[in-house]
């Protein structure tokens, strides 16, 4: 492991509880904490980062699957929702997501926020155009060039060009970027402008400080204010529990993702009297639907997301087609897990990869599940897809089909269970949500969402437009869970404007 910076410690280091205090303690150093911390680092606030996870220098990324899998991700890359159904990948670490993500950047669509707007959340879009540009401009955000389109995603291109259906290229936050297609596992080169990079650093060296290998297990109120937080070591090796630590604090922002943050919110009996923390649970469940090519594809190599269709994508509580296709592949490991069947059908399957190009159809959820504690870190996710969503489903992956067939795919494969292995489209076009269920296909989300979401009524949000809880002083909320719906898109820089718009309004 690399050395702490200065400003850092573990809370393994010491053999006797520790007690620290601040003015504000963050719970999770991803987008949202990242941001909060710096901002907050910047105005003089004395502000303290508490991270389950580890610190992460480009030396410590093996990229090896079988390393760093259970290192950057939560419950050791195995969360998943209670029935197993949906794989929901979710980063630690200081830097959180951003440091396993694929930087994709884009801000919230506007049907976004119309649709926000008739909840009550008006004026948002106007308000957070200066937290979009700082973000973007903080964070080297701009459009992926030419030369960083690798074979995969330029078949995707090709497919909906072919067809006359709107995409294009997105944009990303990368500066050093050596193009090595390893993203997923963690950068070795230092090339992403991550959270840990951009903002976790710079706040240390203007006064912040950081707490690593720490699990808060329960925010501390009294009189209907917060006081403070408390928790254990968690050993980054075998991730047992050690020795107690408490920070005493005026304010505690909660930016631990939206499972985290709402379980501990639960477990901390923060005031819910409407039950609204831990439901509303959103998180853009995804099915990779593979191209067989006759030419190869080799998709692991290179910048892994570059390309998107926003043809099925429409916004809005009558929208009729929720479905956002972008891109997709992964190593052999992950791969492994994501392509259908078992025994020699499996083998056989894999066998392709090299020649496989990969569309995910990735829906913007209506239906909410909702969240529960569980032991330690863990999260208990209930989510079962009703048939209006498994229809979205259905279209993500028969439009995947038609993009890849379009790209000059001579083979399409739909992960149901069983698999199917289709010639032409006409074999995909039947397929329909009658034919998808649990593990048909295996969905994985990477964007959860909506636990803790803002507005201007306690009665039907949990905080308020700048992330400060309704009804307890001096709890805010700077991470996924503050979006009052799926958002239909990559949250990052949604994550990273709202956060600076919840710091903003602490420091006043």
């Amino acid at each position: 492991m690399a050395e702490l910076p200065t400003g850092m410690i573990s809370a393994c280091e010491g053999r006797e509880p520790l007690k620290l205090s601040a003015q504000v303690v963050v719970v999770g150093l991803g987008a949202g904490g990242g941001m909060v911390l710096r901002e907050l680092a910047d105005r003089g606030v004395d502000v303290l980062g508490v991270e389950l996870g580890d610190y992460f220098s480009p030396e410590d990324m093996t990229l090896a699957e079988e390393e760093m899998l259970p290192r950057l991700f939560l419950e050791g890359a195995s969360r998943a929702t209670v029935d197993m159904s949906v794989s929901v990948m979710q980063g630690m670490g200081v830097g959180g997501s951003t440091l396993h993500n694929t930087s994709l950047c884009k801000r919230l669509p506007q049907g976004i926020l119309d649709e926000w707007e008739r909840l009550g959340l008006t004026g948002l879009g106007e308000e957070l155009r200066e937290d979009f540009e700082a973000v973007e401009e903080a964070l080297n955000v701009h459009r992926i060039p030419d030369d960083r389109v690798n074979r995969n995603n330029e078949l995707l291109l090709k497919g909906v060009e072919a067809l006359g259906y709107q995409g294009g290229r997105l944009a990303y936050n990368r500066k050093l970027c050596q193009a090595s297609g390893f993203c997923e596992v963690g950068c070795p080169n230092d090339g992403k402008e991550n959270a840990a990079r951009a903002l976790v650093l710079p706040a240390l060296k203007v006064g912040a400080r950081v707490l690593v290998h720490a699990r808060v297990d329960r925010v501390l109120h009294q009189a209907g204010a917060v006081v403070g937080v408390r928790g254990r070591a968690r050993d980054p090796e075998t991730g047992a529990d050690g020795v107690p630590f408490e920070i005493q604090a005026d304010a505690v922002v909660l930016s631990a993702s939206a499972p985290n943050s709402a379980a501990l919110a639960m477990k901390s009996e923060v005031p819910d009297p409407k039950g609204l923390i831990g439901s509303r649970l959103h998180m853009h469940p995804g099915a990779f639907v593979m191209g067989v090519f006759d030419e190869p594809v080799q998709g692991w190599l290179g910048v892994p997301q570059s390309a998107e269709c926003t043809e099925f994508l429409e916004f809005g509580k009558g929208a009729k087609r929720r479905v956002w296709l972008v891109s997709g592949f992964a190593h052999p490991g992950a791969a492994a897990g994501l392509m259908p069947g078992f025994g020699p059908a499996h083998g056989a399957l894999m066998g392709l990869y090299p020649h496989v190009a990969a569309v995910i159809a990735m829906v913007h959820d209506h239906y909410g599940g909702r969240v529960a504690p569980g032991p330690a870190e863990r999260v208990n996710l209930y989510y079962g897809l009703p048939l209006s969503e498994l229809e979205q489903v259905a279209l993500g992956m028969r439009e995947a089909a038609r993009i890849l067939f379009a790209a000059g795919a001579r083979q399409v494969i739909l992960p149901t269970a069983p698999p199917r292995l289709v010639e032409d489209m006409t074999e995909a076009a039947q397929l329909t949500a009658a034919d998808l269920g649990p593990f048909s296909p295996p969905l994985v989300a990477v964007h959860p969402m909506s636990t803790m979401w803002m507005g201007v009524d306690p009665e039907t949000s949990v905080v308020d437009p700048f992330g400060a809880h309704h009804l307890l002083k001096g709890l805010h909320v700077a991470d996924g869970s503050l979006f009052p719906s799926s958002i239909g898109g990559p949250p990052q820089i949604p994550i990273y404007a709202l956060a600076r718009r919840v710091a903003r309004a602490i420091s006043l």
